[in-house]
């Protein structure tokens, strides 16, 4: 007869840790993006078919090879779409059905929520850029070897910049308002803010300004690393620096649970 101390089976409640609790959240976040088809049309279906015509077909006036002009625009298209408007709609409807209040009363501190979220954008972006990657390759596509660096810089910035800026406004407002506004403004950004067309195609003065703009900074920082190689200068990185850590503590004093 097995014979076992005292108390081997006596509950021992208590929090895992956070590590463990990080990479839970993590990975529910990022199965719950996969999993619906809106969020798939809006992060890699929509990128993708703008990548594949604007590069094949004429119908912007762009330098050849097209692929190259376009892919990095498309790039950051990507890193808005599911950073900013998939964030943004997401949270206001977990607010809005009760997740984020549920979600605060367990052992899950608030940092961690907002890092699993962090977590999961960060993953979402990384497979699109994959996929997009491959198939502008497939189109002809040669980015600059000297620029991938900096480029994945970029990246983690836009996406921390515009993941932001999805909690700001998903966390502030209705879901009804969120999903309308949302979508507004990716569709306005996606035509005049730099990531169709480019910046030196814009009128002078919304050129200008639209350069000082999450989208146009990562657009043409993008474009620069990786079409003509290195670092792209202080602005872009300056840029989404600013809008990120604005947008966070301003978050930080707007968002509601419910």
């Amino acid at each position: 007869m097995s014979r076992f101390a005292e108390g081997a089976f006596r509950p021992a409640p208590g929090r895992a840790p956070l590590g463990s609790m990080l990479l839970a959240q993590t990975r529910a976040e990022t199965r719950l993006v996969l999993r619906h088809p809106e969020q798939l049309l809006l992060n890699l279906l929509i990128p993708l078919a703008l990548l594949v015509g604007l590069s094949l077909l004429p119908l912007l006036p762009l330098p050849e090879p097209r692929v190259g002009s376009v892919t990095p625009r498309i790039l950051a298209l990507a890193v808005m779409s599911s950073a900013f408007t998939g964030q943004a709609i997401s949270l206001g409807f977990d607010r809005r059905y009760g997740v984020i209040k549920r979600l605060a009363a367990t052992a899950l501190p608030r940092w961690l929520l907002v890092s699993g979220r962090v977590a999961a954008a960060l993953i979402v972006v990384a497979a699109q850029l994959v996929v997009l990657g491959a198939v502008a390759l497939l189109l002809g596509w040669q980015p600059a070897a000297s620029g991938l660096a900096p480029a994945v810089v970029l990246v983690v910035l836009g996406t921390l910049a515009f993941g932001a800026l999805g909690v700001l406004l998903g966390g502030a407002l209705r879901a009804e308002v969120v999903l309308a506004l949302a979508n507004v403004v990716w569709f306005v950004l996606l035509l005049a803010g730099g990531i169709i067309v480019p910046l030196e195609q814009l009128p002078a003065g919304l050129g200008a300004v639209v350069s000082w703009l999450p989208s146009g900074a990562l657009a043409q920082g993008l474009q620069s690393a990786l079409t003509v190689g290195g670092w792209p200068g202080w602005q872009p990185i300056a840029v989404l620096l600013a809008w990120g850590a604005a947008a966070g503590l301003l978050a930080t004093r707007t968002t509601r649970l419910a």
